[in-house]
This record gives structure tokens, sequence and C-alpha cells, in this order.
């Protein structure tokens, strides 16, 4: 165990202990949108809505620290079997920490069907939960900045220089950063599982609005 993975691991209380078992396993790769930083934001966004909503504070804890645990590229032919492979991984290490059946399969269910590449539909208010927080992460000020981390990541280019905002083309987020804001972005609040999701992602969806007018009125 590293000093910085139990210095990281603190940002999980009252589950450190978990997090320093588990967070090796769930920040693989060398995307930086998918990180450490980005699990200790959606377990912030986890913690505001359990308060609300409800739910296993400590399921919710593992299902964040393992959602990402198999790195996938955006642009990867298998990427809408990211969760199902993060799902799996996530049963065998906690099997191996002593946790019961149905909080592995809890775990599991949060984690498969958190993803919107995989599209399918949550069940249990942990996975409805865990399924906002993560979107809650790709919206706003912090989701711009993944965008277009992303985009330069794969090789687009931020828009089209003669089409910014696709009037007269098809969308096209593999070419173009600021296509997928429309493509995918500006979906995310709309299709909120909770209450408290939902008000948050229409925060955070205006600040991406603002994101989106000042980047036009700057190359217009």
């Amino acid at each position: 165990m590293t000093q910085a993975t139990s210095v990281f691991a603190a940002a999980f209380a009252p589950f450190a202990d978990l997090a320093q078992a588990l967070l090796a396993e769930g920040a693989t790769g060398d995307d930086g949108s998918h990180d450490v930083a980005h699990l200790i934001r959606v377990w912030r966004n986890v913690c505001r809505l359990q308060a609300e909503e409800g739910g296993d504070l400590r399921r919710l804890c593992a299902a964040v620290l393992l959602h990402d645990g198999v790195a996938v590229e955006k642009n990867a032919p298998n990427r809408a079997s990211a969760s199902r492979l993060a799902a799996d991984k996530a049963r065998g290490l906690l099997a191996r920490l002593g946790w019961s059946a149905p909080d592995i399969d809890a775990v599991a269910h949060a984690i498969l069907t958190h993803s919107f590449s995989a599209g399918l539909p949550p069940e249990t208010i942990e996975a409805k939960i865990l399924q906002d927080a993560d979107r809650l992460d790709a919206i706003g000020m912090i989701g711009a900045a993944r965008c277009f981390y992303i985009a330069g990541r794969l090789g687009s280019g931020l828009y089209d220089p003669l089409d910014p905002l696709a009037h007269n083309r098809p969308l096209d987020d593999k070419a173009f950063a600021l296509d997928h804001f429309e493509v995918k972005l500006f979906k995310l609040a709309a299709n909120a599982q909770t209450e408290g999701g939902r008000r948050m992602a229409g925060e955070r969806q205006a600040r991406l609005r603002t994101v989106l007018d000042m980047l036009m009125q700057e190359i217009a």
C-alpha cells in the first residue's frame, strides 16, 4: 500500500479501510478522466444523493471504487462491455474480502447498470444513485474539461471550423469534441434516476450550456 493510496483512501470516509483495499483495483490505466480524482468526485456526489434518497452507503462505496475497474477506451469496439467486465471483476474482489452474496450482487448490479454505453436500467436505489453520481461528473464544468481531455486523448478535433454546431452536417463526436455535447452530454440530465440527481444535473447542465455559449462567442 503506497502512501498516496492511504491519503486518497481518507477521502472515502467512513470507509477508508475499504478504499485502501480497493483503490488500486478501481483506478486502472492512465486515463485522467477516470482516475482517482474521478472516483473521489463520484463518491462526493453519491454521499449527497444518498443523504436524500437512502440506500446502503457501504455498498455504494464499493460500487464507486470499482465501477471503472476495467479500463476500456471510449473508442474501443468492446466499450459497451466495460461495465460488465468491471462488475465481474468486482464480484471476485469482494468475495475475497468476505462480502455476503446479497451485498456482492447489489454492488455488481450497480456497476453493471451505471454505464451509458451499456444501456441497462438500474433497478435498486444504489444502482440509481451510482448512475446519477457518475453522470453528474460528465456534465457541468468538470464535464466540459473531461470532454475536451478525452477528445485530445483520442485525437479528435475541438470543433468543425466551418460548422461548429452541426447545422448542416451530421453530428460526429468521434471527429469533434464539441459534437459530444449534443450527442450525449445534454441528454444526461433528462435521464437522471433520482430527484436529487435531476436537480443537481439541471444545475450542471446550465453550466455546460454556459461553456458552449462562451466558446461560440470566442470562435464566431
